[in-house]
């Protein structure tokens, strides 16, 4: 039987995973991060993109954040996620859409134009694409 540590990932709406992980990956602010059981305790920011979770019986699921934070305990790893979603639940032709049109509002900028609101919806649909298409390769699709 493989170590594994307790992990919760929560949204602000509801909470999205409860269980043992042998293994979590996500980006953090910094870079790629690896988390196994054992790992030495660590709080930080999250970029938008993948949260990949190896589950105790091996298999493995993959989850959206748009950002939040990792905190990671000697027993526990939670992230608490601004928002986050099922990989499965996640639709590709709107994330494609949004993305047109978070890069359409930043060609055509004007006087009322917020580029922080829309850089941040281009981020957001570009970390969705990255997780749909990192399912993808896991799949062999």
């Amino acid at each position: 039987m493989a170590l594994t540590v307790d992990c919760d990932i929560v949204s602000a709406e509801q909470e999205i995973f409860k269980g043992q992980v042998e293994m979590l990956i996500a980006t953090g602010s910094l870079g790629d991060l690896g988390i196994t059981p054992g790992h030495t305790p660590l709080l930080t920011e999250l970029r938008p993109g993948p949260i990949r979770l190896v589950t105790e019986d091996g298999g493995e699921e993959v989850f959206y954040v748009s950002g939040g934070f990792l905190e990671v305990q000697p027993n526990q790893i939670k992230i608490l996620a601004d928002t986050a979603l099922r990989a499965d639940d996640m639709n590709e032709a709107a994330a494609e859409e949004a993305k047109r049109q978070a890069e359409k509002a930043l060609e055509n900028q004007s006087g009322e134009f917020d580029y922080s609101r829309a850089a941040t919806q281009l981020a957001e649909a570009a970390a969705q694409l990255r997780t749909l298409q990192a399912i993808r390769k896991k799949l062999g699709k």
